[in-house]
């Protein structure tokens, strides 16, 4: 067994060619090759779009994989979120941890130190470049707050910021 209990759940099908964990579909993809859709469609769609649909794919993903997590293994919110950071930081998405979960006022903080978003996109200009870590915690709290929220991309390595934070609030 190893350090990465991720990688000692994935079951691999060749004849399906598909890596699963817990029955749900995951792929190995290189950062640089989500970078490079990233600028594409912010090329052809504007900044702002592209991060829309970047975070809107993550919260997909982030509400899909909470809410099977959760029932999967009974978890609290508390341990949901705990869950699905070592998950990131297992899948290669980055060094993720819970800053702050506070459910009475919905409030969650992650930092995610070494995100191969941001290092893989390089220098941004304008704003943070992690929409789709972005959209997954979205999605999470979403799940977990039962509510609309705001997730923002507070710093971001892209940024020149040491890390990436991001903060999700209740939507105004």
């Amino acid at each position: 067994m190893s350090e990465n209990s991720i990688l000692d759940g994935l079951a691999y099908s060749p004849a399906e060619g598909s890596l699963k964990f817990k029955e749900v579909p995951y792929l190995m993809i290189r950062p640089e090759t989500i970078a490079s859709l990233q600028t594409e469609i912010e090329s052809q769609m504007g900044r702002l779009n592209a991060g829309a649909a970047f975070y809107n794919a993550g919260f997909t993903g982030g509400k899909l994989s909470g809410a099977r997590y959760r029932e999967e293994f009974k978890l609290t919110a508390h341990e949901a979120v705990e869950f699905m950071c070592k998950m990131g930081r297992e899948i290669g998405w980055g060094g993720f941890r819970l800053v702050e979960l506070d459910s009475s006022s919905k409030r969650m903080v992650v930092e995610v130190d070494h995100s191969p978003f941001a290092k893989a996109y390089g220098k941004s200009e304008y704003e943070g470049v992690c929409h789709l870590i972005r959209g997954v915690l979205g999605g999470l709290a979403h799940g977990i707050f039962l509510q609309e929220v705001e997730s923002v991309e507070s710093m971001c390595i892209a940024l020149g910021n040491p890390l990436c934070r991001f903060e999700i609030d209740q939507a105004k």
